[in-house]
């Protein structure tokens, strides 16, 4: 796995510069937490790394996600889970360029992973029109692509190849998605330097 994300750092500047590949921040601890489990096993069974924005940092805004476990890979990006606020700023960014997500979304190499995958409400969420052109995104609570394998997928001679097309499919959305986040962010930090907030 380090192997593949210092390689990654080499190649992911290509199509992914806002992106980051380093081993001290992408790779995922191996020990659980069990604080609130029952099960107590202390280490996990699989291995993960995930490739944040420079700007909005680890844990914060859309990114390449990987993750190997001894029956299945899975390989994607996106924007998971995200605070009220963050989806606030997304949903008005769809409504304002929602022919660029649409164009992102149903491209072919797109398509070929499943289309844009997520949690969605049952309808248009409350100050948003039901009737606007990109109401059907409006509905998603998450904003993901992915593909899902077997786990001897991570040992095939195409493996990382695949894992970089696979990224270079999803790069637009994770862009797409974190422009207003990370306008936001620079936003905040100037107001900050500046004693404005």
């Amino acid at each position: 796995m380090l192997a593949i994300i210092e390689q990654l750092a080499v190649d992911m500047p290509s199509f992914a510069p806002e992106l980051l590949a380093d081993p001290k921040v992408s790779l995922f601890r191996p020990f659980r937490d069990t604080r609130f489990s029952e099960d107590k096993t202390p280490l996990k069974t699989n291995v993960a790394a995930t490739f944040p924005n420079r700007t909005l940092g680890r844990m914060n805004g859309a990114s390449f996600y990987f993750e190997v476990g001894s029956s299945y890979v899975w390989i994607g990006g996106g924007l998971w889970r995200p605070d009220t606020s963050q989806l606030q700023l997304v949903r008005e960014h769809i409504v304002a360029n929602h022919r660029q997500l649409d164009a992102i979304v149903t491209s072919t190499a797109f398509k070929k992973l499943g289309g844009l995958q997520g949690d969605r409400l049952t309808r248009v969420p409350r100050g948003f029109d039901k009737e606007h052109k990109a109401a059907s995104y409006l509905q998603y609570r998450q904003f993901m692509g992915f593909r899902e394998e077997p786990g001897t997928y991570a040992t095939s001679k195409d493996f990382y190849r695949n894992l970089v097309g696979t990224m270079r499919t999803i790069a637009p959305l994770v862009r797409f998605l974190n422009e207003p986040l990370a306008g936001a962010q620079t936003v905040s930090r100037k107001a900050h330097i500046l004693g404005e907030d």
